[in-house]
């Protein structure tokens, strides 16, 4: 049932790469309703709401109205683990010189928030403390922002799910009927932005009431965790759907654990088609001699929104939301585009595997001969064969340093056409549950990122 509704994502979910690299994903139901849109990473060191965010477009169907999730609005930052490379994206929505690095940004997403179909817009944020009315101490007060929803004002006249104040409440119980721990509560804070305050009238949600369309914050605290902070986001989207009468069905239990095992749930990078195949999630730090298309640009597909390829160190940093998950130097390639799967026999049986595959081996395998193309087992040492095709290899006929994995079960069956690369497969002696088909959900090109300016290390910034 999991693999059914995770293959049931391609059919409702189209994506569109807008501006320096953000992406929108508009997941529609088989039944028309309203339409939210939800934003995540609007400041690069907030990655509860931008995992959150993430976890929407690869976990959720929608089967009533429709969601649109632009995960990675401000991708560049969340990469550099940075609130603002080219300063406080969410301070740009009242006035930006079109000079601005970020102007195709903002002006890409002011679009979607002034979309006709859109209803009402969500912007994921983590916030530092504990909101609280009334001053409890230093972390619990009315100046602080975690554990809160946002609202401008109480509501917005003549348009549909224009009692801000009002949904935030409801929205505010749905959330506190689910609490970790009791401390954790959720308040609702109004900053009455129309009414004097000149920074909050500078942001996303603020510029959207000014248009017409219901907008409210979302803030988990900064006091927890990434999986804590993406949980506490969860359940306030959930809120917000239901309260818009937008239905879902969600591929993991919406509980802590649940939340961590879908963080973690194999996001994979695919280069060059399926070339080349790699699960991020437990890679080494280092991967060597990567084979890499000679005198082209890096072209991959990811399984997450948040997966990048960064140009760096004369090789390529694979980047999972602002976690940097491993660093690839690469072997350059003329490549073959003759063949498409190898033949492998894993434990007696005969397997076809196309390029881009994982393999589960539980004891050996081998590796069909194929005629005019060699076959290189990364790692397996004896003998020093020109082809390593024929030959049943268990694990511990590979040594443990070329694994792709830090656990040292991974390892890479390339295939080659005399000096071409014609494609990769790896095989996993791990014995985990065999993971599903990944669902590509990004494509893009390697980006420079360029000097990254150090962490913004402030905590009492709002959103």
């Amino acid at each position: 049932m999991r693999n059914l509704l995770l293959a049931a994502l391609l059919l409702t979910t189209t994506a569109t790469c807008l501006a320096d690299g953000f992406t929108v994903h508009r997941k529609g139901g088989a039944e028309p309703g309203r339409t939210l849109l939800v934003v995540g990473g609007i400041q690069g060191d907030e990655p509860g709401g931008f995992m959150a965010a993430s976890l929407l477009v690869t976990h959720y169907t929608i089967s009533k109205g429709a969601l649109w999730v632009a995960p990675n609005l401000n991708f560049r930052s969340i990469i550099a683990r940075h609130r603002g490379l080219h300063g406080d994206m969410n301070r740009k929505f009242a006035d930006l010189p079109r000079d601005d690095p970020e102007f195709g940004t903002i002006t890409a997403i002011k679009a979607l928030i002034t979309d006709p179909q859109v209803d009402g817009i969500l912007n994921l944020h983590d916030g530092s403390g504990f909101y609280r009315e009334r001053y409890v101490d230093a972390r619990h007060n009315p100046n602080r922002w975690g554990q809160s929803i946002i609202v401008d004002q109480p509501t917005l006249d003549t348009v549909p799910f224009g009692a801000l104040a009002a949904i935030a409440e409801r929205v505010k119980s749905h959330v506190n009927n689910h609490l970790i721990e009791p401390a954790h509560r959720f308040g609702v804070k109004d900053t009455r932005t129309r009414w004097g305050d000149e920074e909050m009238a500078k942001t996303l949600t603020f510029f959207a009431i000014e248009q017409g369309k219901p907008a409210f914050g979302l803030e988990a605290s900064k006091d927890f965790g990434t999986t804590y902070r993406a949980y506490y986001h969860l359940l306030a989207l959930e809120g917000y759907m239901n309260a818009f009468g937008i239905e879902y069905q969600r591929a993991f239990p919406l509980t802590p654990a649940g939340v961590e095992h879908a963080l973690q749930s194999h996001p994979r990078i695919a280069l060059f088609g399926s070339k080349v195949i790699l699960d991020v999630a437990n890679a080494r730090e280092h991967i060597g001699y990567v084979p890499l298309k000679r005198g082209s640009q890096v072209e991959f597909m990811a399984s997450s929104p948040l997966v990048a390829l960064v140009e760096r160190e004369g090789g390529f940093q694979v980047s999972y939301g602002n976690r940097r998950m491993t660093h690839l130097h690469p072997q350059y390639f003329d490549y073959d585009d003759s063949l498409d799967v190898v033949t492998v026999t894993v434990d007696g049986r005969e397997v076809t595997a196309p390029f881009g595959s994982i393999i589960p081996v539980k004891g050996h395998f081998e590796v069909k001969p194929l005629d005019g193309y060699r076959v290189n087992l990364i790692g397996f040492p004896r003998p020093p064969l020109e082809d390593e095709a024929g030959i049943t290899v268990a694990r511990d006929d590979f040594m443990e340093r070329f694994s792709v994995d830090r656990a040292g079960q991974v390892f890479r069956i390339e295939v080659y056409r005399d000096d071409q690369f014609s494609g990769m497969v790896l095989v996993d002696f791990s014995n985990r549950p065999a993971a599903h088909d990944p669902q590509w959900c990004y494509t893009g090109r390697s980006i420079a990122l360029g000097e990254v300016i150090p962490a913004e290390t402030r905590d009492d910034l709002g959103r």
